[in-house]
């Protein structure tokens, strides 16, 4: 097992060296590491897991003209070269294409244990004081605005709604971040996120103040 993490970590590092920052190995090392952590009180096939977090975003859609298929094909095609069992790359694989936030907003066909451990792992990179960074990361690299009120916030979007929008980074809370903590899976993961939220609505009050010449 060890051989095989070691070999995946290489390859994810040399393959996102140039990704944007929300998006790149440090990103990928956060997930791993809160799977990690939420496997200490989870029962799960581990390797899954870990492979599962290390790859999920080895060609994330929205950075490839919203190809869905890129990513599991990718990780897949990796894993094989390095002889891991074709279970376990087809476990891998189901999970990349329905642990993100935007395939939640559509017809999901896969379950398991390992999933809800990775999907929990990713979605608590998305919040808390990282997942602010992140998400004004990737508004500036989009180029859009931080906040305009003027632009309504749009709430129980779509699949296709929201992998479109193109609102401020502002709206971005409501129409996922602030979402993240009820749809948690595990202990650790409603845990964490908790407190998480909890500094996400201690930002938007003090954002709100200054933006209102307030505080």
């Amino acid at each position: 097992m060890q051989d095989f993490i070691e070999k995946t970590v290489a390859f994810v590092r040399d393959t996102l060296k140039d990704a944007e920052s929300g998006h790149d190995w440090w990103h990928i090392e956060r997930v791993w590491n809160n799977t990690k952590l939420i496997l200490e009180t989870e029962e799960a096939d581990r390797l899954v897991c870990e492979l599962t977090a290390l790859l999920h975003d080895i060609a994330d859609s929205k950075f490839h003209d919203g190809d869905e298929t890129l990513g599991p094909r990718i990780a897949g095609e990796f894993l094989q070269e390095i002889g891991v069992d074709q279970t376990v790359i087809e476990h891998v694989q189901k999970i990349i294409r329905n642990m993100s936030f935007k395939a939640s907003l559509g017809e999901v066909d896969f379950h398991s244990k390992e999933l809800e451990i990775v999907q929990d792992a990713d979605r608590l990179d998305a919040i808390g004081a990282i997942g602010i960074a992140r998400a004004f990361n990737y508004g500036g690299y989009k180029n859009r605005e931080i906040h305009n009120p003027n632009v309504p916030i749009e709430q129980n979007l779509s699949k296709e709604a929201y992998k479109n929008t193109q609102a401020p980074t502002i709206n971005h809370f409501y129409e996922k971040l602030l979402l993240l903590r009820d749809k948690m899976n595990t202990e650790t993961g409603r845990t964490i996120a908790a407190g998480r939220h909890a500094f996400m609505e201690d930002f938007l009050q003090q954002f709100y103040g200054e933006w209102a010449g307030e505080r």
